[in-house]
Formats: C-alpha cells, structure tokens, sequence
C-alpha cells in the first residue's frame, strides 16, 4: 500500500487542458502520486513504460518522484527524463511512442506547479480525452487514503534526451547556410536556458553562424529577474534593451517551460505571433508543396496543404496562407483542440495568438524552439533587417490581448453585444433612453450602423461586414478574466472599436 496522508480536492488544480495549482495547497505530493497512479489506470498503462521530467521549478522533483511511485505501483514502468522544457516531453513521447508528463506552470509565478500529461505519439491529454477521468480516480484514490499496489509493479529507470531533442530539431531546420546573426535570447531563468545552448549554440552540437548573448539562462523556478511570461510587455524590456545594447539582430523570448517563443526585431519591436504564424505557414506550405525530405523520409508533394489558426490571430494569416498555395482552417484557442484539428486536417502547422507554435513534424505539438529557427532561417537567407522581413506578415493593426477582470462575464459580453449585435444605434441619440449600454453616446459616427456578424465558436467574435475591423470576447480557462483581442485595418479604428468594448465591459459610463 501507498499511503496517502492529506486528501486534497482535485477540482481546484484540473484545468481543461491540463493541471496548475499551488505547491502544498492545491498540488502536493500524496495528490501527485494518486494521479501517477490513476494516470496509469485510465490510460491502460499497466506493464508499458511511462515518461517522467520536470521543469526548473524546486518541487518539481519532488512531484516527479511522487508520480513516479504512484504509476510504479500500478504497474508501469516510469522513465525518468530528468529536467525538461515541455516540448522536449513530447519529443519523447513522439519518438519513444510512450504516454508522459512533464511537471511545470509554464509562465504562472513560482508557489505553482502543475503537469502536461500526453498519450503515446504525443497526443494531448484533456479535459475531452481523459484528464477529468484520471482527476476522478485520482481523487477516488485520495479519498481512500491509499493508492492500491498492482501485483505487477514497475521499475524506474533514467534517460537523457536533450541531445536528441537538438538533432531532432536541427534535422527540421537547416540554420548552417545563412548568415551570421547575433541573437539575444532571455530565458527568463526557464528551461531555455537549457535548451537554447544544446539547439541553437554548441553544447551539445556542431556550432552555428549564430552569436548567443545570452540573458538569464540560470535555471531558477523563483524567478529572480523577471516573471517568465513573455506575453505581458513589462517581462520583454529587459531583452528589448539587450538587443538595442549589443546592436542585435533579432531577440528570442521564451516563456518558463520553452514551449512558446516571442520574437523581437532589431529596433526592440515586438514581433506579432500573427506575423510570425505568416512567415512560418509560407516556409512549411513551401515545403509541403515541394515534397521536401523530413528526417530522411522524401514525402509526396502537396496541392493544398492545411495551416491551422485560432480565431484570434490576424486576419492577415488565412490570407497569406492562401496566397500560397494553402488551405487555412479556423479553429478554438487552446493547444488540444489546435492539435486534434492539426491531426483531423493532417496540418502541416498551426499558429497561435499567445505565440504557441505546432508542427506535423513535431508530432502535431507545440514547441517556441522550431518556430524561433524558422524566424531564424528566413531572416538569415536574406539581407534586410527582420522589422522589414515581418512587416510583409503584418499588415493590419492590433490591440493585442487585454484582460478585464469583471464580475459577471456573461452579463458583459451581452452589454457589448446590445450595442454591436443590434445594429449601432445613431450617434448623438436625445430621446432619452436608459439602456445600459450607453447606445446614445456611441462615440464614432462612421461605425454607426455598421453591419456585423457574429460568430460564437469560441467566446464571442463580433465583426464589421466589410472586414475592416473584428474583435472577440473570451473567458479565460484559468483566470477570472475576460479577454479582449482586436485588430483594424487602421490604427484609429482599432482604437475606436477598442475602447468602445473596454468601457461597455468595464461598465464605464464616461462612453
């Protein structure tokens, strides 16, 4: 018997694609064992192997040492990667065709820690194929105080595959023919900085025409410098001034775990995510098309190959896709359903708003080190500066995401969709009228009466029917957030529409 000795409620840490909590309050040892275990049981993994690693953070060894004793006692056999970014667990799990978790909160602050849990191939584990289920057993488990011991148990063992997640990598993108480029790179004290000097320098293998400056690659899940989410902009001005102070050519920024990449340019810019899901959808369409050799296997050619976009990316992305030669399809925010869609379309890439990348070649995953070489490629096959490279992807205006914490997210998406759904009711209104949404005091005449549609696939999508503006409203999954995204064809529209929404979910009377 494996005792447990603190029962704690699962509910609080299971997400819908995969599970975050606080270290000793909402995750804690005894309730990672039990979900080690019922991780086993319900994906069938008695006398399989199951892969183990952990991110940078102090208890994920700890918590991978617990899940490991409680898959062990219901008969798998655990392989212990040691430290790992996230899309090095599913390397593994892609060429080691075994199921596997990885122990990491990705960009969320130090108490957290968390899992991403992935079947054999690297195939996602969500809250629609099985995680719930485990957090049932798991909890059934916790309640009883034990974990119940196979009469098989398994063994524990140890394997190192940073050298050939590098080669794996290195084999999808040719960096040794382009030109020399100096690239900063913050690791945000994350796993790129372990991953960075084994890909991209010459740690591990033959070195490239790249120069590492390299900005807190010190592995330290507290976090010292600066939090490791590149998507908010205060956690990218450290980079920003490296890359202006060593006169740089492009700067990488990736979050805690290295499974997303932000991009700056020589000016200390950012890169959009959009215009970096462009650039890469052009190189993988181009290769697709021409049949190209991937690992030593010649494909076939293809006529219409897929790329996969949320809805919350550029409207620049399907039409850049099609431009060449692509098929776009639209699909939810969040990586299990751009990778059931990837796998579905048979998609050779996917690209998302929050600068999450997936590739076919990568086993339909997510991994920011592939995107950054392809940036990386097509800026080092040609002589001009990456702003100019990424303008010819980035040819709207965008408000990026912005978060409203509102008490009822329901009630403020339908005060915004009173306003916009019902036809723009004239400008300058006097007769009085009480709505709650301030219809009266519209604040721009020429979007007065504009005709929309509305589009509820994932959140809300309100959008101008000639297409020259579009915005969408999202509750978060994880977070007591609404989440706004938009973008114009100018940058005075973006803001109308922008701060229209704001105020209405806001509830900010001065409308």
């Amino acid at each position: 018997m494996n005792p447990l000795s603190m029962s704690v409620d699962l509910s609080q840490s299971f997400k819908a694609y995969d599970v975050r909590g606080i270290v000793g309050e909402s995750i804690t040892e005894a309730s990672v064992r039990a979900v080690g275990a019922a991780f086993v049981d319900v994906l069938g993994l008695a006398g399989s192997r199951v892969l183990v690693g952990g991110d940078m953070r102090p208890s994920s060894p700890g918590f991978a040492a617990a899940f490991a004793e409680g898959a062990t006692a219901r008969g798998a056999d655990v392989v212990m990667l040691g430290l790992v970014s996230t899309d090095m667990l599913y390397y593994a799990c892609g060429v080691e065709q075994a199921a596997g978790v990885v122990f990491t909160a990705s960009h969320n602050p130090a108490a957290y820690n968390g899992m991403k849990m992935a079947k054999a191939g690297a195939v996602p584990v969500s809250s629609d194929t099985g995680l719930f289920q485990i957090r049932d057993v798991a909890q059934s488990y916790l309640d009883s105080g034990e974990v119940p011991v196979a009469s098989a148990t398994g063994a524990v063992t140890e394997q190192d595959v940073l050298a050939g997640y590098a080669a794996y990598l290195r084999s999808l993108v040719d960096l040794s023919g382009i030109r020399p480029l100096k690239v900063v790179v913050d690791a945000g004290n994350g796993m790129a900085g372990m991953t960075t000097p084994a890909v991209l320098g010459q740690t591990v293998l033959a070195g490239l025409p790249l120069q590492i400056e390299p900005l807190y690659f010190e592995l330290d899940g507290t976090f010292p410098n600066h939090p490791a989410n590149p998507l908010e902009p205060e956690n990218l001005r450290d980079l920003q001034a490296a890359v202006l102070a060593h006169s740089a050519d492009i700067g990488l920024a990736f979050d805690g775990d290295a499974d997303r990449c932000f991009v700056i340019d020589e000016t200390g810019a950012p890169v959009s995510p959009s215009a970096v899901t462009g650039l890469v959808a052009r190189r993988e369409i181009a290769r697709a098309k021409a049949g190209d050799t991937v690992n030593g296997v010649i494909q076939a050619p293809e006529a219409e190959p897929v790329v996969i976009h949320n809805l919350i990316t550029s409207r620049a992305v399907p039409e850049l896709v099609v431009a060449a030669g692509g098929r776009a399809v639209k699909t939810r925010v969040g990586h299990s359903f751009i990778k059931a869609v990837m796998a579905s379309e048979g998609a050779v890439f996917g690209g998302e708003h929050s600068a999450h990348y997936y590739f076919r070649d990568f086993f339909n995953a997510d991994t920011g080190m592939l995107a950054a070489m392809h940036v990386l490629a097509a800026l080092g096959a040609q002589d001009g500066p990456l702003s100019e490279l990424a303008a010819e992807y980035d040819p709207y205006t965008a408000s990026g995401e912005i978060n409203s914490e509102v008490e009822d997210k329901a009630a403020a998406v339908d005060r915004v969709l009173e306003v916009f759904a019902n036809g723009w009711i004239e400008a300058g209104r006097t007769d009085g009228g009480t709505s709650t949404t301030c219809q009266a005091c519209l604040p721009d005449a020429q979007l007065a009466g504009a005709e929309v549609t509305v589009d509820t696939m994932d959140g809300t999508t309100v959008a101008a029917a000639d297409g020259t503006w579009w915005f969408n409203l999202r509750p978060s999954n994880t977070e007591p957030f609404l989440r706004y995204n938009g973008e114009a064809h100018d940058p005075a529209t973006m803001a109308t529409v922008r701060d229209t929404v704001l105020k209405l979910v806001r509830q900010d009377t001065s409308l």
